[in-house]
Order: C-alpha cells, then sequence, then structure tokens
C-alpha cells in the first residue's frame, strides 16, 4: 500500500532515514524538500516532516493579506502557518495549532517577527508580507 500524504509528524523514535524508507523516498529527497532541516540527524517529534514533492502550483503560500488573521477566519492556510512556526523554535502553542486563528498564533507569530529582528508594533503577531515570505509556509491544496 503506498502512501500519498505530503507530510508526516515526526514521532518518538523517528529519524530521517525511517521516514524516507517509509515513503518510499530517498533521504537526500527528504533533505531538498525540507530546507528548514540544518541538521538531519535533529528531528523532533511533533515536527512536520516534507516527504512528497511539492506540487507545481507553486511551493509556499502566498501572503494572504493581514486582514486575513482574525479569529473569525478558519483555513489550512492557518494551520500550515502554526507547524512551521513550531519548526522554526517560535511555538506558544498549549497543544499545537489548528485551523483557526487564535491568541496562540499571534504570539507564536510574534515570537518569529522577534527572532527575524523586528521590533515594537512590527512584531505585534500579525503577519506583514516581509515576514511572511521569510516563514516558507508550504502550500496549501485545498
Amino acid at each position: 500500500m503506498e502512501k500519498t500524504a505530503e507530510f508526516y509528524v515526526v514521532k518518538r523514535g523517528d529519524t530521517l532515514s525511517k521516514i524516507a524508507v517509509m515513503y518510499h523516498v530517498t533521504l537526500d529527497q527528504i533533505l531538498e524538500w525540507n530546507p528548514q532541516i540544518a541538521n538531519p540527524d535533529v528531528i523532533r517529534p511533533g515536527q512536520r516532516i516534507r516527504v512528497a514533492a511539492p506540487e507545481t502550483q507553486g511551493e509556499y503560500e502566498p501572503f494572504p493579506g493581514a486582514d486575513f488573521f482574525q479569529s473569525s477566519v478558519t483555513s489550512p492556510v492557518i494551520e500550515a502557518m502554526g507547524y512551521r512556526l513550531i519548526e522554526e523554535g517560535c511555538s506558544a502553542y498549549a497543544d499545537g495549532p489548528d485551523s483557526q486563528w487564535s491568541e496562540a498564533d499571534r504570539k507564536s507569530y510574534s515570537n518569529w517577527q522577534q527572532k527575524l529582528g523586528f521590533r515594537g508594533q512590527d512584531a505585534d503577531g500579525t503577519p506583514g508580507r516581509k515576514s511572511w515570505e521569510r516563514l516558507h509556509v508550504p502550500a496549501v491544496y485545498e
């Protein structure tokens, strides 16, 4: 039975080599598709790993505009953003991200903005184009 998922969530005891075998890809492909992995020997439970080549429509989500990030918005783009923030070490999530914009998303995104060197109002947790484009949120195909 062939797996068709684009991402795999790391579990305790996983290695990139084991994940590559599980998805019938090479370790080099996993590393190519996951440029955020600085050391292939260090992965964490909960980390999302791309296990299939990105589709050609575009590898990353385009900036949806600051008005998109409100508590009334529910979208898989928000969840994908949350997992990228976790991968970047910017998490303020108690239970992990979901598809509805929340205070935990805002705090996590503020951590990302601060990591990039933004300060004051530029690090208020509302995504802006510059910080969004540097986060490289994987494209979500709804």
